[in-house]
Parts: structure tokens; sequence; C-alpha cells
């Protein structure tokens, strides 16, 4: 694999190929997450999705009657959400950034709050994206979701190939323990006529300390709990799920316009 890869957020091949070949994870958390929306007494009312990639999860809570702000740093994401779910709305910018609605609930799946925006030397701090949350949600509202987090054993370090109808992608992981990060560089393949068209792309993941992030949610103001799993979903190696409930009383059904 060529190492000239560029820092990207999801170019259009990319993202094809993300939402044509690696949905599982979005459609295996949503039985998992949605138990948890409905144990927090939310069975209605607007959830935000940050880092919403492309429309699975939203897909799944217009389904069930919520409503849905998707918010993506991919355009290309974006495109292919729109289609994905009609029902829901998106916007196109930064999780850290974004202006956050009064809601019920926030969720980000896949470590979308990990990754670094291109060309940045170092990932944005949690601490003021968890007080944003928190003024957002609603009493008794729910904050989901999952880092890849530090391990005492070896450095991760993996490649892996999966292709589909019409595309390929090989990605090559390596940690980078004194940066805390996650490196994956990734080549895709996808047929373009009688052609192949081949895309380089480098992703920079953040490493988080599990410690540190329950220390800033409860900082923010939640009651917080973990999990390796979204019900029935087991998450990959060294990924955690975080579970961050603001305080107080929602009633069953209420919702957030």
């Amino acid at each position: 694999m060529r190492a000239r890869a560029r820092a990207s957020d999801y170019g259009p091949d990319l993202a094809f190929v993300h939402h044509a070949g690696y949905g599982e994870h979005a459609r295996g958390s949503a039985a998992g997450l949605l138990e948890r929306l409905r144990a927090a007494r939310l069975r209605g009312g607007l959830v935000i999705d940050l880092g919403c990639g492309s429309g699975i999860w939203a897909r799944e809570l217009l389904e069930r009657g919520y409503s849905v702000l998707g918010v993506d740093a991919s355009r290309a994401m974006l495109a292919l959400a729109r289609r994905t779910a009609p029902g829901a709305r998106f916007v196109h910018g930064s999780a850290f950034e974004v202006e956050l609605p009064q809601c019920a609930a926030v969720t980000s799946l896949g470590e979308a709050l990990g990754y670094l925006p291109p060309g940045a030397a170092r990932p944005p701090a949690f601490l003021p994206l968890f007080r944003r949350v928190h003024r957002a949600l609603l009493p008794g509202g729910l904050f989901a979701f999952d880092l890849l987090v530090r391990g005492r054993g070896k450095p991760l370090g993996f490649r892996s190939w999966r292709q589909g109808q019409g595309w390929a992608v090989l990605s090559e992981s390596r940690e980078v323990v004194e940066r805390a990060q996650l490196e994956r560089r990734i080549v895709t393949f996808r047929r373009s006529g009688r052609t192949w068209r081949r895309s380089e792309e480098l992703h920079r993941v953040r490493v988080a300390d599990s410690g540190g992030v329950v220390e800033a949610l409860r900082s923010a103001g939640f009651r917080v709990s973990t999990a390796r799993n979204y019900g029935a979903h087991r998450l990959l190696e060294r990924r955690l799920a975080f579970f961050a409930r603001k305080p107080g009383r929602t009633s069953a059904g209420k919702r957030a316009k």
C-alpha cells in the first residue's frame, strides 16, 4: 500500500464502499440502542446522530417514530444518508462545532467522535462537546456513543480486505502509541464503466482514555455507565460504549421539537 494517502473525511468512493459493505455495525447496534431509549422512557422525540454516516441508524430511528437530525463532516456520506433516510434532516459539519437543538437523545456510532479532522495534529477536547450535549438534552435524555480506547496488550496493527459488486477495499491500521492514535490507510477500488478507479485516504482516530472520558462526562453533569456491547451486538476489540444520562425525569413518549 502506498504511503501517500491523503487525509480525508470519506470521499465519494469510500463513502459508497462503507455503505455497501460496512453497515453491519449500525444495523447490529440498532436493537440494543432502541432498547436503551425505551428503558430511558424516550419513546419519541428528536435524536441527534453525530457522525451519522450513510444514514442506516437514522432510518432505523425514523421507522420507530423518532425524528432525526444527522450530522457528518463528509458531504459524500450525507448524500447517501439523504437517500437512505429521506425523512431525516441532515447537516454538514463537525460534531464538535455544530449547533445542537433541544433533543431527547444524542448518539454517535462507530467511534465517530474519535476521528481527527483532516490535517489536525490533535483531536478536539471532549469536555466542551459533552457540556453542549448536556445543555441540548431534555431532562432524562440519553447520550450514547462508542470509542476506541486504550488497552494493556500489544498495540493494534492489522490489514483487512473486502470486496463486493463493483468495489474492493484494502485497509491497513497501525496504533501509534506515543500519539494515542490509530492510523488507518485505505485504498479503494471502484468499477467505472469498463475500468476501475483507485483512491486512497488516511484516517486518524483518537485512542481514548476510558477513565478520562467518564470523568469528563461526569464533569459535564451526566450519570455514566459503560459496556462492550449494544444489546446483543458485541463491539470490536478495544471499543467501549458510553451511556450518559442527564439527570431529571422524562415523561414516556414526550417529544422534543
